[in-house]
């Protein structure tokens, strides 16, 4: 079984979250996304939603979803997250599935900000997506790809969608251009902060919970 795994803080969950997920799951042809909400996070701002909050919300926005799955392999571990100590765990739970570790252009670029990057190298294959105000281009002060400029500027000029190269680790990486959906959950809690409103932007369920636990509001 192929399994995507789908991290992040969820600070609420949105619909750029969801369509980012789907359209990985059916270009790449995994069987399964699996949303990971972060417990406790290495990061952690002001206004982040206390973790039993964003669990339930990405709960709530996956529910109905037969290819998604949402996991507390971090809810309910005990002090800081750290993503090679969740994928190794999850290598554990499930030996038969095969793992891709999605994350976008921003993330994979801080990477070697991340606790044990070499390690995490080496535990798993990567889906890497675009994501607004980034280009692939900048992919290329990475540290850990071996890939030509000319083949990350053809992404971003939309003359290829997908580009598949390996790590200097060896792992897959699939580099993959997305439909540009500009919700951001940053942008979200700034609306709920100011009373404006949130329709449309988010699954009702989560606009509901945001409302009825009131979160977000200072």
């Amino acid at each position: 079984m192929n399994i995507g795994i789908f991290g992040g803080t969820f600070n609420p969950i949105h619909y750029g979250h969801l369509r980012a997920a789907e359209e990985v799951r059916e270009r790449v042809d995994l069987d399964k996304i699996l949303f990971i909400p972060a417990g406790t996070p290495p990061l952690k701002t002001e206004d982040m939603a206390d973790a039993a909050h964003r669990y339930e919300m990405v709960r709530l926005a996956v529910a109905d979803e037969r290819h998604f799955e949402i996991s507390d392999i971090e809810y309910r571990t005990t002090g800081k997250s750290y993503t090679v100590n969740t994928i190794e765990k999850l290598k554990k739970e499930r030996p038969d599935a095969r793992f891709f570790f999605i994350l976008g252009i921003d993330a994979f670029l801080d990477l070697p900000n991340w606790w044990q990057p070499e390690l995490l190298m080496t535990v798993t294959n990567f889906i890497i997506i675009s994501r607004p105000d980034f280009r692939f281009i900048d992919l290329s002060a990475s540290p850990y790809l071996k890939i030509k400029g000319d083949a990350l500027k053809d992404l971003d000029d939309l003359i290829k969608e997908a580009y598949s190269v390996k790590l200097k680790s060896e792992s897959e990486t699939l580099l993959l251009k997305l439909t540009n959906i500009g919700i951001s959950s940053t942008a979200i809690r700034r609306l709920v902060r100011h009373n404006k409103g949130i329709k449309y932007l988010l699954p009702p369920e989560v606009q509901s919970y945001i409302i009825t636990n009131r979160l977000y509001r200072s």
